[in-house]
């Protein structure tokens, strides 16, 4: 999580959608910098919802914050999941996926009972806004970042250039039609959101 005060923005870091990357571009300009440890690194917007927007609002009066995110292609998402839970250092724990398929993995992710493995949650839960208002003001499309870009440059009144940090090893993402079909149906709340994105493309 990143939190710009006078520009008035925080950019949650949704997992697997380059976040890394922009928090190295635009972190020593950033006001607030959330590292460690993961659970509040990756925020979900319930969480800066009930943790620290009370904390600007009550301890800096600050009420008028805006939330930026990213959304990555659902299946897209998935497999970068899959593909960085085969690293090395996970060979033999419950959640490496090194010997497993891309629909083993999505087949777990289906499960009434989500194996380690695929326990990944959702991004439509990562953003849903809260009872009180609270929302993800900007939200812009991983495959398309050039918007997004735009947006902070503009905000932020700089050049921001990206680089690629935390690529996992090239894997087979072929997914079962069957396999897609649930997933569709059983996510689609994080496609549909996804979907609703094109026009701000």
């Amino acid at each position: 999580m990143l939190v710009f005060w006078k520009e008035k923005l925080v950019i949650l870091a949704v997992p697997k959608t380059g976040t890394t990357a922009l928090a190295q571009a635009l972190g020593g300009s950033a006001d607030i910098v959330v590292n460690n440890p993961p659970e509040l690194k990756h925020a979900p917007l319930y969480r800066y919802n009930r943790f620290f927007r009370p904390m600007f609002e009550k301890a800096a009066k600050e009420e008028n914050m805006e939330v930026m995110a990213i959304m990555r292609e659902p299946i897209s998402w998935l497999g970068s999941w899959y593909r960085y839970r085969q690293r090395k250092d996970l060979d033999g724990r419950p959640a490496s996926t090194k010997e497993l398929s891309f629909d083993d993995f999505v087949e777990g992710y289906l499960a009434v009972t989500q194996p380690a493995f695929a326990n990944v949650g959702s991004q439509a839960k990562f953003l849903e806004p809260r009872p009180n208002g609270t929302k993800v003001s900007h939200l812009f499309r991983y495959e398309s970042p050039d918007p997004m870009l735009a947006f902070l440059s503009a905000r932020l009144n700089r050049d921001i250039v990206l680089d690629q940090v935390n690529v996992s090893a090239r894997q087979d993402l072929s997914l079962s039609s069957e396999l897609e079909r649930r997933l569709r149906t059983e996510y689609n709340r994080d496609f549909e959101l996804y979907a609703s994105l094109e026009q701000t493309v």
